[in-house]
């Protein structure tokens, strides 16, 4: 049996890490609700995107690379993940889910996948597989800008338009609420809008400087915001999945101090006991 010394010396190393864990999970929540702020800031401008190129695309007929589909032969995967820990299985979730759609491709016959992990986790993962149809794995912090989420969306859509890539799919959480993220599969490219019904019959609009000039920059534009909301969406729910782990530890530490406290308490009253027995039968004794 654990002495009282070792007990208290317990119960104070846990109290120790809980004030860590909570002033984490204060940390975490704060950090969410810039996010999700973000992220609200940003829907409204790719909505309106997306309804832009969708029109554009219902007012004519006009060829665009972007949206052809051709026989996967090389693929890319950006598989968005965190780079620390203490996330519970926020990033065990996507090496998961990025592992399965490789499997995919490679019964499917893609002869080359290139892997863009977003993330320190996730390329740690996808180097140690050292799969041979991974041909390349590129690998950025999570913790970039629009800017840099913008530059990799226009590399992906030149090797698309190149023939360098035929597909692009996008692994990444999803924030439903703070206590649900979902790992969600996003095609980038090939674009796959389908016109809806009020926009297929907009063909007297008249575009400046030209209908092909117009449509490739919304659809450019497009693409470096989806990358972006993408980035932002896996950001926010690191954050949740962060306070949902720091907030569980917390809660067990305090579980594990209430039962080390009992068991302390009890321990000393027994042992308080056992020397009153003690002093009572010897004194007993020495009547005797």
């Amino acid at each position: 049996m654990a002495s009282f010394k070792e007990i208290k010396e317990r119960i104070t190393s846990i109290r120790a890490t809980r004030k860590i864990t909570s002033a984490m999970t204060m940390i975490s929540s704060s950090k969410l609700t810039k996010s999700q702020a973000a992220l609200a800031d940003v829907q409204p401008y790719m909505t309106a995107v997306e309804r832009i190129m969708r029109r554009a695309m219902a007012a004519g007929e006009v060829d665009t690379e972007f949206t052809k589909r051709r026989r996967m032969k090389r693929v890319a995967v950006v598989a968005f993940s965190s780079d620390g820990s203490l996330v519970g299985g926020f990033n065990s979730n996507v090496t998961r889910e990025l592992r399965a759609a490789v499997d995919r491709y490679i019964g499917q016959k893609v002869e080359r996948i290139d892997i863009y992990s977003i993330g320190r986790k996730v390329h740690d993962a996808v180097v140690k597989w050292r799969c041979p149809e991974i041909e390349d794995s590129a690998y950025l912090p999570s913790k970039i800008d629009y800017g840099t989420a913008a530059e990799l969306a226009m590399q992906l859509a030149e090797r698309f338009v190149k023939k360098d890539l035929d597909s692009v799919l996008l692994i990444y959480h999803h924030l439903r609420s703070p206590g649900s993220q979902v790992v969600t599969h996003d095609i980038l490219l090939p674009i796959t809008l389908a016109p809806q019904k009020e926009e297929t019959k907009m063909h007297d609009h008249i575009f400046e400087p030209s209908h092909p000039e117009i449509l490739l920059t919304v659809v450019h534009r497009y693409l470096k915001f989806r990358l972006y909301t993408a980035l932002l969406d896996s950001t926010a729910s690191e954050h949740a999945a962060r306070m949902i782990a720091m907030q569980s530890a917390t809660d067990n530490a305090d579980k594990l101090v209430e039962e080390l406290t009992v068991y302390y308490n009890k321990s000393r009253q027994q042992a308080i006991t056992n020397e009153l027995m003690d002093i009572v039968g010897g004194k007993a004794h020495d009547h005797v």
